[in-house]
């Protein structure tokens, strides 16, 4: 199911599809290095899940960074044992707060197929707390939003994600936040593209104070 809903989210993304970017151009097969030829190929083949868009036209330019990251990606992605829609909940607050237009506009459909209310979506994106969560739901929003706020979590927040999700769980969310947080500089630097006739979801908020 975890597969399913991802690959739903990553349309425009699958493997043998071209590579895009703005700031770094695009390498066809012929133009990559050896090194980079084999992350390609690991990555195209399958053998590590995932799909050659988004970050991977900048991750190219260091295979050995770009293979770490992509093997964390398909951990995250595939392999969590984090609950689907509170994976995708994590997934947009992370891009929400980097307004990173690609992985907000591809989860936010994984977040709606894994049930994911469109409410609480809506909310996220308008930068507004949002109404009627579940309790689990309520853990997951506060300590990753005030950990993006605050850079810090306070007692009772950590208490309650720890007694929702298990020590393991707060473990694996705080893994789908750093993940998706080096996805959106990746393809925020990269002006990774969202595809052609889609409008941008977010619009950047006014800062905090």
């Amino acid at each position: 199911m975890r597969i399913a809903l991802v690959l739903f989210a990553l349309t425009g993304l699958l493997c043998g599809q071209s590579l895009r970017g703005d700031r770094f151009k695009p390498l066809t097969v012929e133009q990559m290095s050896t090194e980079q030829k084999a992350l390609n190929d690991l990555i195209v083949s399958g053998k590590i899940q995932g799909g050659n868009g988004g970050p991977c036209n900048s991750l190219l330019r260091s295979p050995a960074l770009g293979e770490a990251v992509v093997r964390y990606g398909e951990y995250v992605r595939f392999k969590t044992p984090l609950p689907a829609k509170l994976n995708e909940l994590a997934v947009l607050i992370v891009t929400r707060h980097w307004t990173a237009q690609f992985p907000w506009y591809a989860h936010h459909r994984a977040a709606t197929q894994a049930g994911l209310n469109e409410a609480i979506i809506s909310a996220i994106a308008e930068g507004r707390r949002p109404p009627a969560m579940s309790p689990d739901e309520e853990a997951v929003y506060n300590l990753a939003t005030e950990l993006l706020k605050t850079s810090e979590v306070s007692d009772t927040t950590f208490r309650a994600a720890k007694d929702r999700l298990g020590e393991a769980g707060v473990v694996e969310l705080l893994g789908v936040m750093g993940y998706y947080g080096t996805v959106s500089m990746f393809v925020n630097t990269d002006r990774y593209p969202i595809p052609e006739g889609i409008m941008p979801e977010l619009k950047r908020l006014a800062p905090s104070r």
